[in-house]
């Protein structure tokens, strides 16, 4: 049983040990000359303003789950979309009824005002 698991342990050992290996090896040829310019926080290539610390509103999360949630959707829609032919009539109605409860979800949140960013 062991043997059968021991070429997939051998190359996650080894993988880890590169990547430990990596860290290492630049740690200890690299050059260090910190500087106050390559020190500092650098996003989107525009300075930073604010605080890192600054709350965002519920919405923001909101509509991030929301993505996720309408992702996941497109993620059913392919093993239904390649096994179409098998289902037949009984898949289709299935994926109708799918979409619906979707599209109905979407509907509600749009009602509720989740999709607005004021």
């Amino acid at each position: 049983m062991l043997g059968a698991y021991l070429p997939i342990l051998l190359l996650v050992t080894i993988a880890i040990l590169f990547g430990l290996g990596s860290v290492v090896v630049s740690s200890l040829v690299g050059q260090k000359k910190p500087s106050e310019v390559k020190m500092a926080p650098y996003e989107c290539g525009c300075e930073p303003v604010g605080s890192a610390r600054e709350r965002f509103s519920i919405k923001f999360y909101l509509i991030a789950m929301l993505f996720i949630l309408f992702d996941i959707e497109a993620v059913f829609m392919y093993p239904w979309a390649i096994l179409y032919k098998k289902l037949g009539v009984f898949g289709l109605v299935e994926m109708g009824v799918f979409i619906v409860i979707l599209f109905v979800g979407y509907i509600y949140v749009w009602k509720k005002g989740a999709l607005e960013w004021d």
